[in-house]
């Protein structure tokens, strides 16, 4: 026995155990999907700040701000991406863009289509605005043509040419009585239209780079221009001149004047006007135009992928929602900047999921990103956590299920803790690994130490200081620094996956050089090797009750072993490609399997069968937890989706029972009304329990009655239509056997009596029974015939045959 083997039953807490947990589970259901909702380009919210508006693909997506729920998809007939949108001002009317340069304008509430047309650019539209009666809509196409539509009278009313390149932007003035259309194309200039003339007023050129974003003051008078190049500009639309030029030290993507009111958490304190910026740096800043300084900046942290891509305002709600390059969207209060809320929009390829809390209230996945993203399962709150500079590649998290621990490609480990309120914040970080850090595990029994595993070959040791435990360290400090207490180079390729034993004593690591390692902890003294592996290894568990290790592979199988002997117990195959993590589930007596083909497989171990293969994924499934009451499991894949998964054996079972019980007291019912000569309500019953062969059962009991031919056809008529043509189904199965032909035409012989030949034809799938009945109704009839032929040269034989007299018979002369 290997020294410091995990004893049977030593993973502690047993109460934690569900009361059920004992028995074999057959099937878990998707409880919940976390899917993308957003993919980048533009975002918009309505007036009152409660629906967002955002593109994913072929659809644009409704979300409810409140709950982060998407309320609605709206996805055009011909299913090409979406190109463009926009929400009219009095949020009534919404207009896309697809490829197919269709428009399609929208009564967006209810879901429906109103109206749809050709662009007619000859290539897609990259953008449109409505005008503040949202009456008409302004489109302007990668063709460098820019048209307006009356969305209300349904005709398109002028077209602009003129634009190099593609439009990217297009605005109306605040003002309507003015009919002036702004737009930009790739010449970095701005183009002013006159819808009254139908011809371009002025041409403002001032930026050097595309501009990004026009935006007006509230008397009309002023426009804010802002672009690539580092500056935004400020003009007088009544001379249509430039007025001040604002250098902002980045590149940016939107711009937007505030009102003309203190603000002092904005730093507006005098009268004048003041702008907002979001750009490359991935903060929001304030800036005053009449100094040409910034007043006031978000204390934040740049980092990869937090760059601001996109910003709009609901001035009525008081809202203002900012996107970065990571597909985030922040919400925050417009007088403040104070954050409300944030939600990922998408996650692209998602590495790794564990539940958090210490009832699983939350959940935390690492995407293809740097940051960490934490749902709340019940309020589908999400807050998304800075740190690490590099993509997240693996997560684990301590028994209390309140402290976890991430690793990534930059090289470090950080551990987060979750306070009473769900707030996450980083208590401390550790570095020493020379390449990046792909796996890593957390101590079982206490909250005392991780473990880590690198594409450097080694494992480290990490113990946590006393200082991290105490419970005065809160959230609000520095994170505390990690220091490694052992490093040993454990294979000669990287590390996938490490595993601590419940016991806390043995350490498993399992790489691509296709073996998996047993050590003793905390000294990583090398125990033994698991060899057998025709590939690399991607995980390795640690049975909760026995000394097993579970180990898999990318050559498609996992594989049981005796942690005594090293030898392989078990093999289980059904996966068609790489297993890319394994659990135990039902006390240990149940394997959770998850692959490179998006399969998640239930096995069950006495017998090595695959009980249930759940297909729910388009993508390899990278990550795979289950909740510590073992009812749930959490998976997360490639294809950016995140599954709560929920045990329904239970359901299921009790469903079944309760199915069982139901047809047992109708048998028994159906059994009484035979026995009083009740047909009809015999026949319901049995129609109603879909079995044609008790629906036999009824008709021929009905034929043996004396009065057989009146009772069949009084009871098949007074049955309701949808009645008829289960029976009409079910006679088609009977017909296919000589024993029980006889009843199926008595049965259609009723019907083709009494029932309308276009009443019969209106029946649903009589043209399958039909062609069902007339093969066999043939047949069935040749033989029939063949019989009477038959039975008639019998009795003609009979009738013809003579039989000889027989002779009399000669008595013997009696002997005297």
């Amino acid at each position: 026995m290997a020294p410091g083997s995990p004893s049977r039953g030593g993973t502690g807490d047993m109460a934690e155990v569900a009361a059920g947990v004992g028995r074999f589970k057959s099937n878990y259901a998707v409880e919940r999907k976390i899917e993308p909702f957003y993919k980048g380009g533009k975002v918009q919210l309505d007036q009152t700040g409660q629906h967002l508006f955002c593109v994913c693909g072929t659809r644009v997506n409704i979300l409810d701000m409140a709950s982060g729920a998407v309320l609605r998809s709206l996805e055009q007939e011909d299913q090409e991406d979406i190109t463009a949108f926009d929400l009219s001002p009095d949020d009534k009317v919404l207009v896309t863009a697809s490829r197919a340069l269709l428009l399609a304008q929208w009564a967006w509430q209810e879901g429906s289509v109103t109206r749809l047309w050709k662009a007619i650019h000859t290539a897609p539209v990259a953008t449109m605005a409505f005008d503040p009666t949202s009456t008409l809509l302004a489109t302007g196409g990668c063709d460098g043509a820019v048209r307006v539509w009356d969305v209300v009278r349904y005709y398109g009313t002028h077209h602009f040419r003129g634009s190099p390149g593609v439009v990217h932007l297009v605005a109306f003035h605040p003002d309507p009585a003015r009919l002036l259309l702004f737009s930009s194309a790739a010449d970095t200039s701005v183009r002013v239209w006159s819808l009254q003339e139908r011809s371009c007023l002025a041409v403002l050129t001032a930026h050097y780079s595309a501009v990004t974003s026009l935006t007006f003051s509230a008397d009309g008078h002023t426009m804010l221009s802002s672009g690539r190049d580092k500056i935004c500009v400020v003009w007088d639309l009544r001379s249509l001149q430039a007025t001040r030029t604002v250098p902002v030290f980045e590149s940016v993507e939107a711009a937007m004047l505030l009102p003309e009111e203190p603000a002092p958490e904005l730093g507006v304190k005098s009268a004048g006007l003041h702008f907002l910026t979001a750009g490359d740096q991935g903060t929001l800043r304030v800036w005053e135009v009449a100094s040409g300084r910034c007043v006031h900046a978000q204390q934040w942290l740049p980092g990869p992928g937090r760059e601001l891509t996109h910003c709009t305002l609901a001035r009525a709600a008081g809202l203002l929602l900012s996107v970065t390059a990571d597909h985030n969207l922040l919400l925050y209060d417009a007088r403040s900047l104070r954050l409300r809320k944030q939600f990922a929009g998408y996650s692209e390829e998602v590495l790794d999921v564990r539940f958090l809390g210490p009832e699983d209230s939350h959940i935390v996945v690492a995407s293809n990103s740097p940051c960490l993203k934490v749902f709340d399962l019940q309020t589908s709150a999400c807050q998304i956590l800075h740190g690490h500079t590099d993509i997240v590649l693996a997560l684990d998290v301590f028994r209390k299920g309140r402290l976890f621990a991430s690793c990534a490609k930059d090289q470090s480990i950080r551990l987060w803790r979750m306070n009473k309120v769900g707030e996450v914040a980083c208590v401390a970080q550790g570095s020493g690994h020379t390449h990046s850090v792909g796996t890593i595990c957390c101590s079982r029994l206490k909250e005392t130490f991780l473990v880590t595993g690198s594409q450097d070959c080694t494992v480290k040791f990490w113990p946590l200081p006393e200082a991290l435990l105490s419970k005065g360290t809160g959230p609000e400090g520095a994170p505390v620094l990690l220091q490694a207490q052992a490093t040993q180079r454990c294979h000669d390729k990287d590390i996938n996956s490490v595993a601590v034993a419940p016991n806390d004593k043995l350490l498993a690591t399992g790489s691509q050089d296709r073996t998996a390692k047993l050590w003793a902890l905390p000294q990583c003294q090398l125990l033994g090797v698991f060899s057998g592996h025709r590939r690399g290894l991607w995980c390795v568990q640690f049975s909760p009750m026995d000394q097993v290790l579970a180990t898999a592979s990318a050559d498609g199988t996992v594989k049981l072993w005796a942690l005594q002997d090293f030898s392989c117990l078990k093999t289980f195959e059904g996966h068609d490609a790489s297993v890319l993590k394994v659990a135990f589930v039902s006390r240990g007596t149940q394997l959770l399997s998850s692959g490179s083909d998006g399969l998640l497989k239930l096995w069950t171990i006495k017998n090595n069968e695959c009980v249930r293969t759940l297909d729910a994924h388009e993508d390899k499934v990278w990550g795979l937890h289950c909740s510590r009451l073992d009812d749930r499991a959490l998976t997360g894949a490639s294809d950016s989706c995140v599954i709560l998964w929920k045990d329904v054996t239970e359901a299921e079972q009790a469903e079944e029972q309760a199915k069982k019980e139901e047809q047992v007291v109708k048998q028994q019912e159906l059994d009484n009304l035979l026995h009083e000569k009740r047909y009809l309500r015999a026949l319901g019953l049995a129609i109603s329990l879909d079995r044609p062969h008790t629906v036999l059962t009824v008709i021929q009991a009905i034929r043996r009655d004396p009065e057989s031919c009146e009772k069949l056809e009084t009871t098949v008529l007074r049955l309701r239509r949808d009645q008829k043509e289960a029976l009409l189904r079910f006679c088609v199965t009977w017909n296919t056997n000589s024993r029980h032909c006889h009843e199926a035409q008595a049965v259609l012989g009723v019907l083709l009596r009494h029932e309308v030949p276009d009443e019969l034809l209106a029946y649903d799938g009589v043209r399958a029974s039909l062609e069902g009945l007339l093969p066999y109704t043939e047949r069935h009839f040749q033989r029939l015939s063949r019989m009477l032929q038959a039975a008639t040269f019998l009795d003609f034989l009979w009738h013809n045959m003579k039989l000889p007299t027989l002779p009399a018979a000669t008595t013997a002369p009696a002997a005297l």
